[in-house]
């Protein structure tokens, strides 16, 4: 049975941070609400719309939570799309990119709420899984629905854990990935679980996506990629964009799309002898190590 969030008892009254928006697509049925969280997470609502009239009113509205990381998520998502007036939303499900606790600490609180949901998310090649909740297990290739036109394709993308999963949705033309703390606006994740040949792995993964593709990812990091990248290649003309890109939006991600990413992101362009002289690499994993060693070290 699938619980509407208009019949959650809302126990968190106050307005939600000033930073909540909405990044709703204009076209066919797919809509992304961006929440933010905790200190610089961000959670999503992956809608869909039957009417395909863009109104995000109408009835029949199901969903999927990305990375409910916080144990009052669904009070939150309530709050938000109350009010901008979304009505009913039947959550479904919720895929999470990895098992942090700054992305699925809220799972377990979903599954209490709406015992139907299902909760996606991947397991590391060795040991038991450590996703919060889990119900459903997703492989690299895996393949989810959402409503009648809403695809989602699961990506393995091991470095910063072993069991990062990043979605990437599509309904019609519309293109969209959910990259947890793997790929980020003008950077990418630490190696905490991995090395800098998976994650050049993972990226270059990404990076095979449509340039269209929007870019979702699990934290407000962008401001400090950005000053990263300007010590490490400054002749870049397309920084210049990111930097307007931050001076423009306090809330960034959705903002970029994978062939931005490709034209900024050092850690997407290995390649470049600018970024080869500042690392002193020579092949792609020795300049991936030293970037994110550089980068830790901010």
């Amino acid at each position: 049975m699938l619980l509407r969030l208009s019949h959650i008892q809302r126990l968190v009254t106050r307005r939600p941070s000033s930073l909540a928006s909405i990044v709703a697509s204009q076209k066919r049925n797919m809509k992304i609400v961006s929440i933010p969280i905790r200190s610089d997470n961000y959670m999503y609502v992956l809608m869909e719309e039957r009417t395909g009239t863009g109104d995000i009113k109408a009835n029949n509205v199901k969903a999927l939570l990305v990375d409910p990381a916080d144990p009052k998520a669904l009070e939150k998502v309530s709050t938000v799309l109350e009010e901008e007036g979304a009505g009913s939303v039947d959550i479904v499900g919720v895929l999470t990119t990895h098992h942090h606790e700054d992305h699925a600490g809220g799972n377990d609180i979903v599954v209490k709420a709406i015992p139907s949901a299902s909760i996606y998310g991947g397991k590391p090649k060795d040991g038991p899984p450590r996703v919060r909740a889990v119900t459903n297990l997703v492989a690299d290739g895996d393949e989810i629905s959402l409503g009648d036109s809403i695809k989602i394709k699961c990506l393995a993308t091991p470095c910063h854990t072993q069991d990062s999963i990043c979605y990437y949705v599509t309904d019609g033309d519309q293109k969209a990935v959910f990259a947890g703390d793997t790929l980020f606006q003008g950077g990418c994740g630490r190696f905490f679980e991995g090395t800098p040949e998976e994650m050049h792995s993972s990226l270059s993964y990404l990076g095979q996506l449509p340039d269209e593709t929007i870019v979702y990812n699990g934290h407000e990091y962008t401001r400090g990629n950005l000053k990263f990248a300007k010590t490490v290649e400054p002749m870049n003309d397309a920084l210049s964009r990111l930097e307007q890109l931050c001076d423009s939006n306090e809330i960034t991600t959705g903002k970029s799309t994978i062939g931005d990413e490709k034209q900024w992101n050092v850690f997407m362009r290995l390649d470049i002898p600018a970024i080869r002289q500042a690392t002193g690499g020579t092949d792609a994993a020795a300049v991936m190590g030293k970037l994110r060693e550089l980068k830790n070290a901010m």
